[in-house]
C-alpha cells in the first residue's frame, strides 16, 4: 500500500487554481467549519498562530476526507519541526523566510527519506503511515510531499531566479507583508514600489516550473494577484473574518441606538 496521494500537489503541477484560507483559529472545531466552505487549501498556521504539534495533528485529523487540502505553516524550515509534522500526517509545507537555494535544497532533502534526503524513518510510530499499516510509506512518501517557499525579503527576491531551479520546491509564496516592511514601507505591500516587485516576482515564478502564491485579504487586489500569475492564492483569514463580522454586527446595532 503506498502513501496517500496529494492532491494538493498534483492539482499544482496540473496548473489548476486553487483558492485558500488561513486558518489561524489553532483548534480542529473552525477549521473544520472552514473546509465546509468549499476551500482548496487551508494553510494550518504555526507560525503567527498559537499551534502546537497537537492542535496542527487535530487540525489534519478533521480536514481528512475534506476538499480542502491541509498546508502547514512551520514558523522556521528546521529539521527537526519537520520531521515531526510530516510524521503527523503533514505532506504539504510552507516555510517562511527562505532567501536562498541552498536553504531551499536543506528544506527539500528535509522532507525525504534517503537517499533522497535526511528524514528519519521511524515511520511504524507516526500517524502518517497509519501506524505501520502503509506497508510502502517509506518508499512511497517522498513523491508526495509538497514544499511551498515563503519569499518575502529582497534577498529572497533576488535569489528568487536560483530558488526556482531547486528539484523538489512546488511551488514560492511572496509574502506581501513582509516584503513590503522588509523595502521600508512597513507592511504597506499596496505602495507602487512593493507591487512592482511583487507583478514581477508572480509572473517569474509562473514562467518557471513552479507554482505561484500569494495571500490578499481584498478582493480586488486578489484579483490582480491572479492576473499576475498566482496559482495558489489564499483570499481570507478565519481570525480576521470573525473580528470584521462581530465589529460589524456591533456597530450596526450602535448606530441604531
Amino acid at each position: 500500500m503506498p502513501a496517500p496521494k496529494n492532491r494538493f500537489k498534483s492539482a499544482l503541477s496540473n496548473g489548476e487554481m486553487q483558492y485558500g484560507c488561513w486558518a489561524g483559529f489553532a483548534d480542529p472545531y473552525p477549521t473544520e467549519m472552514l473546509a465546509t466552505a468549499g476551500f482548496d487549501w487551508l494553510v494550518i498556521d504555526g507560525e503567527h498562530a498559537p499551534n502546537d504539534l497537537r492542535t496542527i495533528m487535530a487540525q489534519l485529523q478533521v480536514l481528512d476526507g475534506k476538499h480542502s487540502a491541509p498546508v502547514v505553516r512551520l514558523p522556521m524550515g528546521e529539521t527537526w519541526a519537520i520531521k515531526q509534522v510530516l510524521d503527523i500526517g503533514a505532506q504539504t509545507l510552507l516555510i517562511p523566510m527562505v532567501e536562498s537555494a541552498e536553504e531551499a535544497r536543506r528544506i527539500v532533502r528535509a522532507m525525504r527519506y534517503p537517499p533522497a534526503g535526511i528524514r528519519g524513518s521511524g515511520a511504524a510510530l507516526a500517524r502518517a503511515s497509519r501506524f505501520a499499516e502503509i506497508s510502502d510509506y517509506i518508499g512511497t512518501a517522498n513523491d508526495q510531499m509538497c514544499l511551498l517557499v515563503q519569499v518575502e525579503t529582497r534577498a529572497g527576491i533576488d535569489a528568487l531566479d536560483d530558488i526556482l531551479t531547486v528539484v523538489g520546491v512546488d511551488g514560492v509564496f511572496i509574502g506581501p507583508s513582509d516584503l513590503a516592511a522588509d523595502m521600508g514601507h512597513a507592511g504597506d505591500s499596496s505602495a507602487p514600489e512593493v507591487s512592482a516587485v511583487i507583478k514581477h516576482a508572480l509572473g517569474r515564478i509562473a514562467a518557471s516550473s513552479k507554482a505561484a502564491g500569494i495571500l490578499a485579504l481584498d478582493h480586488d487586489t486578489a484579483q490582480t494577484y491572479r492576473d499576475w500569475g498566482a496559482q495558489f492564492l489564499a483570499v481570507g483569514i478565519d481570525v480576521v473574518m470573525f473580528a470584521q463580522a462581530a465589529r460589524g454586527l456591533m456597530a450596526r446595532w450602535r448606530d441604531d441606538e
